[in-house]
Protein backbone atom coordinates (compact mmCIF):
# COMPACT_ATOMS: atom_id res chain seq x y z
CA UNK A 1 0.00 0.00 0.00
CA UNK A 2 1.28 3.39 -1.04
CA UNK A 3 1.54 5.45 1.79
CA UNK A 4 4.29 8.48 0.81
CA UNK A 5 5.15 10.07 -2.38
CA UNK A 6 8.52 11.80 -3.03
CA UNK A 7 10.50 13.47 -6.02
CA UNK A 8 14.15 12.55 -6.99
CA UNK A 9 16.54 13.39 -10.23
CA UNK A 10 18.12 10.89 -13.02
CA UNK A 11 21.10 9.05 -12.40
CA UNK A 12 24.73 10.95 -12.77
CA UNK A 13 22.95 14.40 -12.20
CA UNK A 14 23.92 15.82 -8.65
CA UNK A 15 21.53 17.98 -8.18
CA UNK A 16 18.43 16.01 -9.52
CA UNK A 17 15.69 15.69 -6.48
CA UNK A 18 13.20 12.83 -5.26
CA UNK A 19 9.86 14.02 -3.92
CA UNK A 20 8.36 11.35 -1.47
CA UNK A 21 5.19 10.99 0.23
CA UNK A 22 3.77 8.48 3.07
CA UNK A 23 2.37 5.78 1.09
CA UNK A 24 4.74 7.63 -0.90
CA UNK A 25 5.40 8.81 -4.52
CA UNK A 26 8.38 9.98 -5.86
CA UNK A 27 9.97 11.72 -8.99
CA UNK A 28 12.80 12.89 -9.82
CA UNK A 29 13.97 16.29 -11.16
CA UNK A 30 17.54 18.64 -12.55
CA UNK A 31 18.08 21.62 -11.78
CA UNK A 32 15.79 24.47 -13.39
CA UNK A 33 12.97 21.65 -13.81
CA UNK A 34 10.30 23.00 -11.07
CA UNK A 35 10.32 20.65 -8.24
CA UNK A 36 9.05 23.19 -5.66
CA UNK A 37 6.67 24.78 -7.96
CA UNK A 38 5.33 21.17 -8.60
CA UNK A 39 5.54 20.61 -4.82
CA UNK A 40 3.10 23.76 -4.39
CA UNK A 41 0.78 23.00 -6.99
CA UNK A 42 -0.07 19.67 -5.60
CA UNK A 43 -0.33 21.29 -2.15
CA UNK A 44 -2.84 23.54 -4.06
CA UNK A 45 -4.82 20.85 -5.55
CA UNK A 46 -4.93 18.71 -1.82
CA UNK A 47 -6.27 22.37 -0.72
CA UNK A 48 -8.72 22.50 -3.19
CA UNK A 49 -10.00 18.94 -2.15
CA UNK A 50 -9.85 20.49 1.33
CA UNK A 51 -7.10 18.30 2.36
CA UNK A 52 -4.53 20.14 4.99
CA UNK A 53 -1.24 20.76 4.00
CA UNK A 54 1.81 21.53 6.21
CA UNK A 55 5.48 21.23 5.76
CA UNK A 56 8.53 23.39 4.43
CA UNK A 57 10.23 23.87 1.01
CA UNK A 58 13.68 25.25 0.22
CA UNK A 59 14.04 28.12 -1.88
CA UNK A 60 17.73 29.10 -3.15
CA UNK A 61 18.31 32.88 -2.02
CA UNK A 62 20.41 34.69 -4.32
CA UNK A 63 21.97 38.09 -4.35
CA UNK A 64 22.59 40.48 -7.74
CA UNK A 65 21.61 37.03 -9.41
CA UNK A 66 24.44 35.28 -7.68
CA UNK A 67 23.32 31.92 -5.18
CA UNK A 68 24.32 33.02 -1.88
CA UNK A 69 22.47 30.21 0.29
CA UNK A 70 19.26 28.28 0.91
CA UNK A 71 16.15 28.82 3.22
CA UNK A 72 13.46 27.05 4.30
CA UNK A 73 10.11 28.51 4.20
CA UNK A 74 6.67 26.75 5.54
CA UNK A 75 3.86 26.12 3.65
CA UNK A 76 2.15 29.21 5.35
CA UNK A 77 5.63 31.46 4.08
CA UNK A 78 7.35 31.54 7.37
CA UNK A 79 11.29 31.90 6.23
CA UNK A 80 14.43 30.95 8.20
CA UNK A 81 17.99 30.63 6.92
CA UNK A 82 19.02 27.17 5.96
CA UNK A 83 22.94 27.99 4.78
CA UNK A 84 24.66 30.72 3.71
CA UNK A 85 28.28 31.00 1.80
CA UNK A 86 31.01 30.33 4.24
CA UNK A 87 32.02 34.04 4.86
CA UNK A 88 28.76 35.43 4.52
CA UNK A 89 26.66 32.22 6.89
CA UNK A 90 26.93 34.53 9.88
CA UNK A 91 27.75 32.18 12.21
CA UNK A 92 29.17 32.68 15.52
CA UNK A 93 32.61 32.10 16.75
CA UNK A 94 32.98 28.98 18.23
CA UNK A 95 30.04 27.43 17.42
CA UNK A 96 30.56 24.22 15.48
CA UNK A 97 30.24 25.00 11.70
CA UNK A 98 28.20 22.12 9.15
CA UNK A 99 29.22 22.58 6.11
CA UNK A 100 28.32 21.60 2.44
CA UNK A 101 30.75 22.64 -0.63
CA UNK A 102 30.36 26.44 0.36
CA UNK A 103 27.52 26.46 2.23
CA UNK A 104 27.37 26.76 5.96
CA UNK A 105 24.38 25.15 7.85
CA UNK A 106 22.74 27.64 10.40
CA UNK A 107 21.42 24.83 12.30
CA UNK A 108 20.03 26.40 15.10
CA UNK A 109 18.14 28.41 12.21
CA UNK A 110 16.81 25.45 10.76
CA UNK A 111 15.73 23.65 13.87
CA UNK A 112 13.59 25.94 15.40
CA UNK A 113 11.12 26.89 12.60
CA UNK A 114 11.27 23.21 11.22
CA UNK A 115 11.12 20.79 14.16
CA UNK A 116 8.02 22.53 15.58
CA UNK A 117 5.94 21.47 12.08
CA UNK A 118 6.80 18.00 13.12
CA UNK A 119 5.40 18.33 16.56
CA UNK A 120 2.07 19.66 14.97
CA UNK A 121 1.56 17.04 12.27
CA UNK A 122 1.50 14.55 15.26
CA UNK A 123 -1.02 16.46 16.48
CA UNK A 124 -4.70 16.63 14.80
CA UNK A 125 -7.95 14.53 15.60
CA UNK A 126 -8.66 11.10 14.56
CA UNK A 127 -9.39 10.90 10.76
CA UNK A 128 -8.15 14.14 9.41
CA UNK A 129 -6.67 13.79 6.39
CA UNK A 130 -2.99 15.46 5.74
CA UNK A 131 -0.38 16.01 3.53
CA UNK A 132 3.22 17.04 5.21
CA UNK A 133 5.50 18.44 2.78
CA UNK A 134 9.57 17.85 3.41
CA UNK A 135 11.63 19.53 0.77
CA UNK A 136 13.98 17.87 1.35
CA UNK A 137 15.52 15.36 3.16
CA UNK A 138 19.33 16.54 2.29
CA UNK A 139 22.75 16.72 3.50
CA UNK A 140 22.22 19.51 4.84
CA UNK A 141 19.29 18.62 6.72
CA UNK A 142 20.62 15.73 7.85
CA UNK A 143 23.00 17.55 10.09
CA UNK A 144 20.61 17.62 12.57
CA UNK A 145 19.93 14.18 14.41
CA UNK A 146 16.32 15.98 15.78
CA UNK A 147 15.16 15.99 11.93
CA UNK A 148 16.29 12.38 11.55
CA UNK A 149 14.38 11.34 14.62
CA UNK A 150 11.03 13.17 13.60
CA UNK A 151 11.16 12.15 9.88
CA UNK A 152 11.32 8.63 11.14
CA UNK A 153 8.85 9.06 13.25
CA UNK A 154 6.29 10.96 10.88
CA UNK A 155 6.65 7.96 8.05
CA UNK A 156 5.53 6.09 10.57
CA UNK A 157 2.70 8.08 11.52
CA UNK A 158 -1.17 6.96 10.53
CA UNK A 159 -2.33 10.67 9.94
CA UNK A 160 -0.75 12.13 7.07
CA UNK A 161 0.86 10.91 3.86
CA UNK A 162 4.08 13.17 3.07
CA UNK A 163 5.31 14.65 0.35
CA UNK A 164 8.91 14.71 0.18
CA UNK A 165 12.31 15.39 -1.48
CA UNK A 166 15.36 13.30 -1.71
CA UNK A 167 18.52 13.72 -3.76
CA UNK A 168 19.80 11.19 -5.93
CA UNK A 169 22.22 8.22 -4.67
CA UNK A 170 25.86 9.92 -5.11
CA UNK A 171 28.82 8.72 -3.69
CA UNK A 172 28.67 7.65 0.37
CA UNK A 173 25.18 6.74 0.70
CA UNK A 174 22.98 8.78 3.23
CA UNK A 175 21.37 6.50 5.71
CA UNK A 176 17.76 7.47 6.29
CA UNK A 177 17.71 8.31 1.86
CA UNK A 178 18.15 4.90 1.62
CA UNK A 179 15.88 4.01 4.20
CA UNK A 180 13.01 6.11 2.75
CA UNK A 181 13.77 4.57 -1.20
CA UNK A 182 13.32 1.06 0.36
CA UNK A 183 9.85 1.04 2.24
CA UNK A 184 7.51 -0.42 0.19
CA UNK A 185 4.75 2.33 1.37
CA UNK A 186 6.92 4.92 -0.76
CA UNK A 187 6.61 5.65 -4.05
CA UNK A 188 9.36 7.80 -6.21
CA UNK A 189 8.64 9.76 -9.46
CA UNK A 190 11.45 11.30 -11.44
CA UNK A 191 11.08 14.62 -12.86
CA UNK A 192 12.66 15.84 -15.95
CA UNK A 193 11.82 18.38 -17.88
CA UNK A 194 9.97 16.32 -20.63
CA UNK A 195 7.71 15.20 -18.18
CA UNK A 196 7.17 17.74 -15.74
CA UNK A 197 3.84 19.36 -17.51
CA UNK A 198 2.68 15.89 -17.87
CA UNK A 199 3.48 13.75 -15.05
CA UNK A 200 1.48 16.19 -12.14
CA UNK A 201 -1.79 14.20 -12.83
CA UNK A 202 -0.42 11.04 -11.55
CA UNK A 203 1.17 12.37 -8.35
CA UNK A 204 -1.91 14.21 -7.37
CA UNK A 205 -4.27 10.75 -8.03
CA UNK A 206 -1.00 8.71 -6.49
CA UNK A 207 -1.23 10.98 -2.86
CA UNK A 208 -5.12 11.37 -3.17
CA UNK A 209 -5.32 7.57 -3.36
CA UNK A 210 -2.57 7.36 -0.32
CA UNK A 211 -5.02 9.63 1.93
CA UNK A 212 -8.46 7.42 1.07
CA UNK A 213 -6.35 4.31 1.98
CA UNK A 214 -5.41 6.29 5.29
CA UNK A 215 -8.48 7.56 5.92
Amino acid sequence: MIKHVFLTGPPGNYFKRTIYWRCCIGYCVIPGVGKTTLVQKVCDAMKAAEVSCSGFYTEEVRVGGRRVGFDMVTVTGERAHLSRVGNESGASAGRREYRVGQYVVDLPSFENLALPLFRQVGGGSEGDRRVFVIDEVGKMELFSQAFIRAVRQTLDCSSCSILGTIPIPKGKPLGLVEEVRGRTDVKVFTITKENRNTIFPDIVATLQQSLKQAS
